[in-house]
C-alpha cells in the first residue's frame, strides 16, 4: 500500500483492469517438483501469499499503486532471503505473481531453486490509487482521505475503490485454491491484494483493511476453505520493514 522512484529514473504507472493474464517471464527451463504431502494432521498449506520485497517508495513512506520501481538493494535482500527460506519448505508446484516488476522480482527469487518460471496474473496488481499515487500520506487532501479510510467503495480520483479490488483478487485466490489441490502455489503480490485475500478467508469484508499491518517480504498463508493459517510472517535473520 505504501511504497520509490523507479532507479531507472522514475515508476511508469501500469493502467490494469483486473483481467486475467498469464504470462511466464523469463528463465530457467521448468524441472518436474516432487508433489509434497504433509504428515498425518499437518495442515496443507495450499497458498502462500508473498508481499514484495522494499522499494525506494516504500522506504520513503509513500503511496505505492500502479507506478513501477523496481526492489532496492535492500528489497532484493529480502527476496533472496525468502527464495532461501522456501527453497527449505514445501516446495511449489507453481508461482504467480503481479505484473509489477517489484513483485516479478520477489518472485523469480523464490521461483529459482525450483527451476519453475514465474506466472503473471492480473488479478494480483496492487490497487489503482490514480491521482495518490507516489504521494506522501500528508499530501492527500485531509477530507479524501477520511473517505478512504471510512468507505470501503470510494474510489481515489483517477483509482479504484477497496470494494473493486477485493472482488477481483478473491476470484483469483479462489482459482488458486483449485487449482493447487492438496499442493502449494505462491502467489506474490502487494499490500492490498493480500489484506483482500486474508478478508475473504476471515468472511469479512474489505472495511478489514484498516485494521491489519502486513510487513515488506512478509508471507501470509491459506488454506483450502479458505482458512487463514498465518498473517505476516518473516523468515528467520531478516528484517521486513
Amino acid at each position: 500500500m505504501v511504497g520509490g522512484a523507479d532507479r531507472r529514473g522514475g515508476g511508469a504507472r501500469r493502467d490494469l483492469v483486473g483481467r486475467r493474464s498469464v504470462r511466464p517471464l523469463p528463465a530457467r527451463a521448468a524441472r518436474r517438483v516432487q508433489a509434497h504431502r504433509p504428515p498425518p494432521g499437518e495442515p496443507a498449506v495450499v497458498i502462500a501469499l508473498v508481499r514484495h520485497g522494499e522499494t525506494a517508495t516504500n522506504r520513503d513512506g509513500r503511496l505505492l499503486g500502479r507506478a513501477d520501481p523496481v526492489l532496492t538493494d535492500a528489497g532484493a535482500a529480502q527476496a533472496a532471503a525468502l527464495g532461501a527460506h522456501f527453497a527449505q519448505a514445501t516446495p511449489p508446484v507453481a508461482v504467480v505473481s503481479s505484473p509489477l516488476m517489484r513483485a516479478r522480482q520477489t518472485a523469480a527469487a523464490i521461483a529459482a531453486p525450483f527451476g519453475l518460471e514465474v506466472e503473471v496474473d492480473d488479478r494480483l496488481v496492487e490497487i489503482d490509487y490514480g491521482e495518490w499515487d507516489e504521494k506522501g500520506f500528508a499530501d492527500v487532501p485531509a477530507d479524501e482521505m477520511r473517505r478512504w479510510r471510512a468507505d470501503p467503495a470510494f474510489v481515489p480520483p483517477g483509482g479504484e475503490s477497496l470494494v473493486v479490488v477485493h472482488a477481483r483478487v478473491q476470484q483469483c485466490a479462489d482459482e488458486l485454491l483449485t487449482r493447487a489441490g492438496d499442493e502449494l502455489v505462491v502467489a506474490v503480490s502487494h499490500v492490498s491484494p493480500i489484506k483482500a485475500v486474508v478478508a475473504w478467508a476471515l468472511g469479512v469484508g474489505p472495511e478489514i483493511a484498516w485494521r491489519m499491518r502486513l510487513d515488506l517480504a512478509s508471507i501470509t498463508r491459506v488454506d483450502r476453505g479458505p482458512s487463514l493459517l498465518s498473517f505476516n510472517e518473516s523468515p528467520p535473520g531478516f528484517s521486513a520493514r
